[in-house]
């Protein structure tokens, strides 16, 4: 096991577990991190229980891909990287994204982020934030608005806002509920979308910092964002 440096509080992030695979075609690396000391043995054991079962799956689906491309083309050219990081550590916020990358013959990243509040020792979800389901609605009319002055104030960025003749794509319409997101150091909401959720390949993984102004009226409160 190798350690991260002590995470504010007295939580630590581990790497409990890791899988390599390599070959003349192939090679997959994937670390796997556990949370300790927090004081939660319940939701330690069960966010570390999760992430240990995910990474054990994609593993395996990675050797099952493997040998299904090695019997029908010879050789598999597959790669697959999965670790983690560390996105923001206060006094009261630790959110940890976990990644995938995968590559064969183009490449793709996804990402998914737990933010625990470890004053109270719980996950925070995007719904619990907001007073009722009306936050899918102004958080998405504020991410049109942003794809829309960044694409115009940098013609080298492009997102999936609206459809046209030229590039008949399916136009972003709306989060989901439950949408990747974390809470910034500044305690500001940052909503995520995988590599080709609403933007070309090209554009990776993109964020949205959501002004706080824009949610004051739905939030439960402005005990997580500021």
């Amino acid at each position: 096991m190798s350690e991260v440096p002590v995470l504010g509080s007295l939580v630590k992030v581990i790497t409990i577990q890791e899988f390599s695979h390599r070959d003349d075609s192939s090679e997959a690396h994937i670390e796997t991190p556990a949370l300790t000391q927090l004081d939660n043995p319940a939701l330690e054991g069960a966010l570390n229980s999760k992430y240990a079962e995910e990474n054990k799956k994609l593993y395996e689906s990675f050797k099952d891909e493997v040998a299904k491309l090695e019997k029908n083309n010879g050789k598999a050219h597959m790669s697959l990287d999965s670790g983690y990081e560390i996105v923001t550590n206060t006094d009261r916020l630790l959110t940890l994204s976990r990644y995938v990358v995968t590559a064969a013959g183009s490449s793709a990243e996804t990402r998914v982020y737990d933010t625990i509040d470890k004053q109270e020792k719980l996950v925070i979800t995007l719904p619990s934030l907001f007073k009722d389901d009306s936050y899918v609605r102004v958080i998405s009319e504020n991410i049109k608005q942003q794809m829309k002055q960044q694409m115009q104030a940098d013609p080298d960025k492009i997102y999936w806002v609206e459809s046209t003749e030229d590039d008949p794509v399916t136009p972003f319409e709306s989060i989901s509920k439950d949408q990747n997101f974390y809470i910034n150091a500044d305690g500001k909401l940052v909503i995520s979308f995988n590599e080709y959720d609403v933007a070309p390949g090209y554009m990776g993984v993109v964020e949205f910092t959501i002004p706080t102004e824009v949610l004051s009226d739905i939030l439960v409160s402005n005990e997580y964002i500021k």
